[in-house]
């Protein structure tokens, strides 16, 4: 699966958002339009996710728009994505951050190349991705996309640890699995989850 870091794919460009779709082994099969792949039977695609810390190593957490398809009003990470077909996910993560928040990144760096999941919210929509987590760090104050973000915070790493495990039915199923998994927050990156069974 390392071409989902370093490959891009070639597409036309279009003006509906497209995500690329993959197969049981994160190889590139094609593309769909993003609205058609978040449903009850969600195909598995390629998305990222982000932990933004600022200049005193505080991270930055986001309460998903009530609006959003999928978990709304979720606290969660700092932000998520996906890419455009033929697109690098650094550039992804770093147009996602200035879109969803209104923020210039740097140190862009993976951290759980190969994350994987499938979770169903209580509306009954799917979320099945292979989502690289992503590290960075920012000087930026936030200018939260009201689409996007219902609410903000930066919060010292060990209190977000203790906040997922205690009561991980208040934050989105990929930060709760991302969390046994990033020493950051409190995990282990040998860590063994069972990315469906503890989030379905």
């Amino acid at each position: 699966m390392t071409d989902l870091i370093t490959t891009p794919i070639t597409a036309a460009a279009s003006p509906v958002e497209q995500v690329v779709l993959l197969d049981e082994a994160g190889n590139r099969i094609g593309t769909a339009p993003k609205s058609s792949v978040h449903g009850a039977d969600t195909a598995l695609h390629l998305a990222f996710s982000c932990h933004v810390f600022d200049d005193d190593g505080r991270l930055l957490v986001t309460r998903r728009a009530l609006g959003k398809v999928a978990w709304p009003g979720v606290w969660t990470n700092s932000f998520c994505g996906h890419p455009a077909p033929a697109e690098p996910l650094p550039h992804a993560v770093r147009r996602r951050a200035e879109f969803e928040l209104g923020l210039e990144l740097r140190e862009v760096e993976p951290v759980l190349p190969f994350f994987r999941y499938r979770a169903t919210d209580a509306s009954g929509i799917v979320e099945h991705e292979i989502c690289p987590v992503y590290t960075a760090r920012t000087s930026s104050r936030p200018a939260p996309h009201p689409e996007e973000v219902l609410d903000l915070a930066w919060v010292e790493p060990d209190e977000l640890a203790t906040a997922v495990r205690s009561a991980p039915w208040a934050f989105s199923p990929w930060l709760v699995l991302q969390a046994q998994l990033l020493p950051f927050l409190g995990g282990r990156t040998d860590a063994r989850v069972d990315a469906e069974a503890l989030v379905s």
